[in-house]
């Protein structure tokens, strides 16, 4: 028996799933979600009523992103004697306040600092998500608990982002953050009524999690984890600007392209939590080798919707998965320490959205929106090739550390 099973099986497991407990932790991805990835949908409008550039309106996303790596890693210590509903409930009052705050910034720079709730909750949120997951379903449930939680994720993408750049292109950007902000008051009310009392169980600190990536393998795995989110969002975050200046789509076309790669992100996440009982191993390396084959595809072959349509469904379906893959990787390989496991994959994903976005911007600036997504693409591929040849996968064939 490996140490995920022996670990699962000693401690102690609640005998019936809470189902509803599940879900309003998915509401919960789904709003957080869908705040963070907004500024994607919405770039040219910010940028063009704040009166910055549009790269320099896209570090709406990496200053969030550099909150939540820092909350991932802090928050949970800093919480350690408070019931996790409790602070829970807090992430979701600071996700309410920080939408309601953007909608009615009247520059880049209040807008940013508002942005800072988002990031704490964001971060302080995803380091506690699998934890939680544990203690509300039993070991052998847990796969399929992590599966509907991240599929919030999903969720956003099909319904959030489309949404927004919709609201922005008939309303105004600001709209967008006010019906975010309306997702959060649900969301709350939803969790309020749902999560149970969740006593801390274990003293999560910053030291823990120091000494779980120095653990053999799981350094490396981290670093594969983040080379493939530096890749998407450096991708998704100007996906906007590049097919308006490829095809000069509009608003509403811009809405049903995102709707269509919502979609497929959507299916790819129920594809994941096959693919991962089959080969955890092939699932991890798949993902960005899809993704990277779709962006440079997008600046390649010659640009008309069609196509690009197709190339970004098959980007929403590759990367769907990858969130998925990667929690499913965590927990297996770190069941020990759950909250500490938690804010290292925060800080691992967060560190790689704000490199993303702010890589994307700099490639932006000195050779265009094909340069972003030629480089991005090359280091998913790359991306790929590490994980095949260095990622240890626990349950998977044994790689070289």
């Amino acid at each position: 028996m490996n140490d995920y099973a022996a670990h699962v099986g000693a401690r102690a497991q609640p005998t019936t799933p809470a189902w509803m407990a599940v879900f309003s932790l998915a509401m919960g991805v789904f709003g957080l979600l869908t705040a963070e990835y907004l500024p994607a949908s919405l770039l040219t409008p910010m940028a063009v009523d704040l009166g910055v550039s549009e790269a320099l309106a896209g570090q709406a996303v990496t200053v969030t992103a550099v909150v939540a790596l820092f909350a991932g890693l802090l928050v949970p210590g800093l919480t350690r004697g408070i019931d996790r509903r409790v602070v829970l409930l807090g992430f979701s009052s600071l996700m309410i306040a920080s939408n309601l705050l953007v909608a009615f910034s009247s520059s880049l720079a209040v807008l940013l600092l508002m942005r800072i709730l988002l990031g704490i909750a964001l971060g302080g949120f995803w380091s506690m998500a699998a934890a939680v997951a544990m203690r509300l379903v039993p070991a052998a449930l847990l796969p399929r608990a992590l599966s509907i939680i991240f599929s919030g994720i999903a969720v956003g993408t099909v319904v959030a982002v489309p949404l927004g750049s919709y609201l922005g292109g008939v309303y105004g950007w600001r709209s967008a953050f006010v019906a975010a902000a309306a997702v959060g008051v649900v969301t709350l009310v939803f969790q309020l009524f749902t999560l149970p009392r969740l006593a801390p169980t274990a003293t999560a600190r910053l030291r823990t999690v120091l000494e779980v990536l120095l653990r053999p393998g799981i350094a490396m795995g981290m670093f594969g984890c983040v080379l493939v989110h530096t890749g998407h969002f450096a991708l998704f975050t100007y996906i906007r600007p590049f097919l308006e200046s490829t095809t000069g789509v509009g608003a509403q076309g811009l809405a049903l392209m995102l709707l269509g790669f919502g979609a497929a992100n959507f299916v790819g996440t129920l594809l994941a939590g096959w693919m991962l009982v089959r080969s955890p191993r092939g699932t991890l390396v798949l993902m960005p080798v899809l993704v990277g084959i779709a962006a440079l595809a997008l600046v390649l072959l010659p640009a008309s919707l069609p196509g690009q349509a197709l190339l970004l469904v098959l980007w929403g379906m590759a990367f769907g998965g990858v969130p998925v893959a990667w929690s499913n990787w965590v927990a297996r390989a770190v069941p020990d320490q759950a909250e500490s496991a938690g804010g290292m994959v925060v800080a691992s994903v967060q560190s790689a959205i704000a490199a993303g976005a702010a890589g994307g911007g700099a490639m932006f600036s000195l050779s265009g929106i094909g340069g972003v997504f030629v480089a991005a693409g090359v280091l998913m591929l790359l991306a790929a090739l590490l994980i095949a040849w260095r990622v240890r996968v626990p349950g998977g064939q044994a790689s070289r550390f």
